[in-house]
């Protein structure tokens, strides 16, 4: 009985006011006007805060227009907080916690991590409204606004993404950097602590001239003076060059991983919803996908026009593609797919296609579609079934 208490049956999604608020906060719609206008907004909003924070501890600019940054400030806390508000509301559409009670789905949800750093962000203000206590220091927390770009930018996701999947190698690179660290300061320590006790006389002061010289950096602030220090340094400055080149690599080959998966995952949703590959098991459909170029096409980009040779099939990713024809426009959208005709016989357009929008597509030239039909042979007869039926409509293109 307390576990029906907790929990209760999957509830239907929203409709009307909440669901369109979830869709433009959490659900992130590819385009879609309002989610784009929310989160431009809110980057805009955002960049400006640190901007604000940093120029507010100038003492002229502080003194000149403190009034204005406290306006603007608090102008922001109300629209953070407003957001904040409005994501616990819609909270219990998020399909893991549609079978939580409404209650206990937001008492999960925030204390989830970009929710916590929402509230940090907003709270020193409220703090300072609510207690007469010197609270300047927590004013730090206001850079935990730029935090929340997170939210908005797709790449600052997927490096977090990167950076938790790659933990355990970036934490066998800092025990190995911090093991370069302590042998070259103890070494130098060691070796110089009579020539120079101020800068070498602990373990702990070598680490400072350690550290600048493994990342490469060498403040000249501190350097060794004996034949064997100067030594060592030079062994330390070549093993920093690879050493601290570590986490950088993992990062880096982390993030292009990322990125081609992602990729992956679009282009095979992509390719296996379209009917002509529905049939394919996914060995085939790896195939086909291997034999897709990637376009990305600014809006008014021609992507052929009339009396081209038709060499290409097309699908569309994302965006809108126009075709033009003599007795109408035709508006094609994600997951459509057009120039069919073209990988049957190359013969020129008949009609003007252009991009509607900016647009990412999927070209299947026709001489790779026809090494596909040598191993596939039904895939040319469903690519003739719907030329077929398009030619009869009166729209073969």
């Amino acid at each position: 009985m307390s576990e029906a208490s907790d929990h209760i049956v999957s509830r239907p999604p929203a409709t009307g006011l909440k669901a369109a608020v979830y869709h433009v906060l959490e659900a992130g719609r590819a385009n879609d006007r309002a989610t784009f206008i929310f989160d431009v907004s809110m980057t805009t909003l955002i960049i400006a805060n640190v901007a604000a924070f940093a120029i507010a501890t100038v003492p002229d600019i502080s003194a000149a227009y403190g009034r204005e940054l406290a306006i603007f400030n608090a102008f922001s806390v109300f629209v953070f907080t407003v957001e904040y508000g409005l994501r616990l509301w819609v909270c219990v559409e998020h399909a893991p916690y549609r079978r939580l009670s409404p209650t206990r789905a937001r008492v999960r949800f925030v204390f989830t991590p970009m929710m916590i750093v929402d509230l940090l962000a907003i709270a020193p203000f409220y703090l300072s409204v609510f207690f007469a206590a010197d609270l300047r220091i927590f004013r730090i927390f206001r850079l935990l606004r730029f935090f929340k770009m997170v939210r908005y930018s797709p790449a600052l996701s997927s490096l977090g993404r990167v950076i938790w999947r790659e933990r355990r190698a970036l934490m066998a690179a800092l025990i190995v950097m911090t093991g370069a660290l302590l042998v070259s300061s103890t070494l130098l320590y060691f070796i110089e602590r009579h020539e120079q006790p101020e800068a070498f006389g602990t373990v702990p002061a070598a680490m400072w001239w350690s550290m600048a010289t493994l990342t490469t950096v060498g403040y000249g602030d501190v350097v060794p003076i004996t034949v064997a220090g100067r030594l060592v340094g030079g062994l330390v400055m070549l093993l920093g060059l690879g050493m601290f080149a570590l986490p950088i690599g993992i990062i880096a080959t982390g993030f292009n991983q990322e990125i081609h998966r992602q990729e992956f995952a679009v282009t095979w949703g992509m390719v296996a919803s379209v009917p002509l590959f529905s049939g394919l098991d996914a060995k085939r459909i790896v195939a086909v996908m291997g034999r897709l170029e990637a376009l990305r096409l600014r809006r008014g980009a021609y992507i052929a026009q009339r009396g081209d040779v038709a060499d290409a099939m097309y699908f569309i990713v994302s965006g809108d593609v126009n075709v033009v024809t003599e007795k109408e426009n035709i508006i094609l959208s994600d997951g459509d797919f057009f120039g069919e005709m073209a990988l049957l016989r190359q013969t020129p357009r008949r009609n003007d296609i252009l991009a509607a929008t900016d647009c990412h597509l999927l070209k299947l030239s026709a001489s790779d579609f026809s090494v596909l039909a040598h191993h596939e042979p039904a895939l040319r007869d469903a690519v003739l079934t719907v030329a077929r039926g398009r030619a009869g409509e009166g729209a073969d293109f």
